[in-house]
């Protein structure tokens, strides 16, 4: 079985070498990393040449993420996809292989999610997301399992793009789509498998939330879920419990 990890970057010199040397790291898994570079300008592309496990570089104008992400699935070569951001790492030496190991042990899963934790830039732990007691009512409330934590076979990323219309949340329209289907076997398994950098793109400002937000509703209402405002802004007081104070 070889898995493939997608990591897209634009200018990402500070932190791409944390998250290159985490999957140097994974032991006991065939695998391939496929960096997906939006034409960076700072030394992003000197960095990732200078590590040698199996790369692949893809470097060329992209229109976001997004748009980096569905590409990185077109080249990969694997069995299971999964991704990690340029300013993440994985929590630990053996994710992989415990991913690796959940798919040869049920024959008929095509996707797996977990827990991950949030970490602020001094490196604490400051957040705990737990996939758990997820539901599929939840995407009503714009809760999702953690993406991140989110490993499947290729087909199911082939069959279901992200949806380059939404800028913020089209991971969320996504593994909607996906869960709304009900055509593959996805089940949580617990394992905690990406350490994230708190500041992303989603979370970064209050204009960035009301974004994400309002796309989330659109998502909603494009796959036929009711949802309104209060539903979705809910989901902040539950999410309270998840941070160490």
């Amino acid at each position: 079985m070889k898995i493939s990890i997608i990591t897209a970057c634009y200018n990402n010199e500070k932190t791409i070498a944390a998250s290159m040397q985490s999957v140097a790291n994974q032991v006991g898994v065939h695998l391939e990393h496929i960096i997906v570079d939006g034409l960076s300008t700072d030394k992003t592309l000197d960095i990732v040449s200078s590590y040698s496990h199996s790369i692949k570089v893809i470097s060329e104008k992209d229109t976001g993420i997004y748009d980096a992400l569905n590409k990185g699935v077109a080249a990969a070569t694997g069995d299971i996809v999964g991704f990690l951001h340029s300013d993440d790492v994985f929590y630990a030496n053996d994710v992989l292989q415990n991913i690796q190991n959940f798919f040869i042990q049920s024959a008929d899963l095509e996707g797996i999610y977990g827990d991950i934790q949030f970490v602020n830039q001094e490196g604490k732990i400051i957040r705990h997301y737990s996939s758990k007691n997820f539901k599929f009512s939840d995407f009503a409330r714009g809760k999702m399992p953690a993406h991140t934590s989110f490993f499947a076979r290729k087909t199911v990323y082939e069959d279901f793009q992200f949806d380059l219309s939404y800028s913020i949340a089209a991971d969320f329209d996504q593994m909607l789509r996906v869960f709304k289907s009900n055509s593959y076997t996805i089940q949580y398994r617990p394992i905690r498998t990406t350490t994230m950098l708190t500041g992303g793109a989603s979370t970064k400002n209050i204009q960035a939330r009301l974004t994400l937000n309002r796309e989330i509703m659109q998502s909603c209402k494009q796959n036929g879920i009711k949802t309104n405002a209060f539903k979705v802004y809910s989901k902040y007081f539950t999410k309270i419990l998840e941070f160490k104070f």
